[in-house]
């Protein structure tokens, strides 16, 4: 029988860790101590569901010098089952969306200025499954302040995507600045940032270009509500000349890039219309963009990186209000995660890849949907 800690808490739980700094190495997956310790701003959460990311093969390349072993992912969504002692706007029971900071500092020029800018306190002391504990396990702490409240209308399995491919694309739309009818190309507009860019788009009022490189990714921004699909296996001028056609010869108002191929950047510069902005998501090692555009076009670059909590929120509310859906590649128990690890990295998976961790709440959760 396993020893019970806090609350009902088991003091040991199953979870998946990079443990080793090598691409493509599989996790570890092993029972570990259960996190207890929470500071006074922390939430434990009972994780039901988390997903993988293209974030999460860098921190297994030792992109972000992560100290291991450290649990993998950094989309997750849970109940709270323990708070810290200065917590207030959550309770016992609350689903909630995982902020990825942990502890902000609170007396840099980023904490102490304007809210949008709070998420990038250089300061932090991790971003949860990037450089501390994250999600693939049965328990994770996260910080009070970043993470948000779920609407009763978002099931987990829509939640834990959103908690960074969803407020990263949304973080994105809303640096762009665009109004509705307006339009935006988004470069790599099939992937799991994307699909839900275009449902975000779409309901915004926005004219959307979906831009992709694969069979199944136009297929996919297609039916997220891309008003228009260009393969960019035609070659950069085929799909400049077929943007123009659709926007008068200008180009777009912004893209966004959200593609890591080398030329995605340029790619999105070319197709922008002149005096525009190119927000920058995709990390690649370098971001190349020849300097005609800078210069001679004006193109402005934004680099984007998450949202606030307020903006993640915000998100969450309108993902209810709008029926925003997440096309999912499920697998069920933290044991199956090296078949999803395995399908991701076959290059042929459409959308998001999650982990069902609590498979008994979650057919309860679709249970009470279907009105059972």
């Amino acid at each position: 029988m396993t020893e019970m800690a806090m609350g009902g808490v088991s003091k040991t739980m199953l979870a998946a860790q990079v443990v080793e700094v090598l691409y493509n190495q599989p996790y570890r997956i092993a029972n570990i101590p259960t996190p207890t310790d929470l500071s006074p701003h922390d939430l434990l959460l009972k994780v039901k569901v988390a997903s993988l990311c293209h974030t999460d093969g860098m921190v297994s390349s030792g992109v972000f010098s992560t100290k291991l072993p450290c649990t993998a992912s950094h989309e997750g969504c849970g109940e709270i089952v323990a708070l810290g002692s200065s917590v207030t706007d959550f309770k016992q029971g609350d689903r909630v969306m995982a902020g990825l900071p942990l502890h902000r500092c609170g007396h840099c020029a980023d904490c102490l200025g304007p809210k949008e800018f709070w998420h990038y306190c250089p300061n932090l002391m991790g971003h949860v499954g990037v450089t501390t504990h994250g999600a693939f396990a049965e328990y994770m702490v996260v910080d009070a302040r970043e993470s948000s409240k779920i609407p009763d209308k978002v099931s987990y399995e829509t939640a834990a995507p959103m908690a960074c491919a969803g407020v990263t694309i949304w973080g994105g739309l809303v640096r762009a600045g665009l109004k509705a009818g307006e339009t935006v190309a988004l470069v790599g507009a099939g992937g799991g940032l994307g699909h839900l860019g275009c449902q975000f788009a779409r309901a915004m009022g926005l004219q959307i270009v979906g831009i992709d490189a694969r069979d199944e990714g136009l297929e996919l921004a297609r039916n997220s509500g891309a008003h228009v699909v260009i393969d960019a296996r035609k070659g950069k001028e085929k799909t400049i000349e077929e943007v123009k056609k659709v926007t008068n010869g200008n180009g777009v108002d912004s893209a966004i890039t959200l593609s890591d191929a080398p030329d995605a950047a340029a790619l999105a510069c070319a197709v922008t219309k002149m005096h525009g902005t190119m927000i920058q998501i995709a990390q690649p090692t370098d971001v190349s963009v020849p300097f005609a555009e800078l210069i001679f076009r004006d193109i402005r670059i934004h680099g984007s990186l998450l949202a606030p909590r307020y903006e993640a929120q915000r998100m969450l509310d309108f993902v209810a209000e709008h029926n925003i859906t997440v096309k999912t590649n499920p697998f069920y128990g933290l044991e199956e995660i090296p078949k999803l690890v395995e399908l991701a990295h076959g290059g042929k998976m459409a959308g998001k890849g999650v982990v069902v961790v609590d498979e008994d709440e979650i057919k309860k959760e679709k249970a009470r949907r279907e009105g059972k």
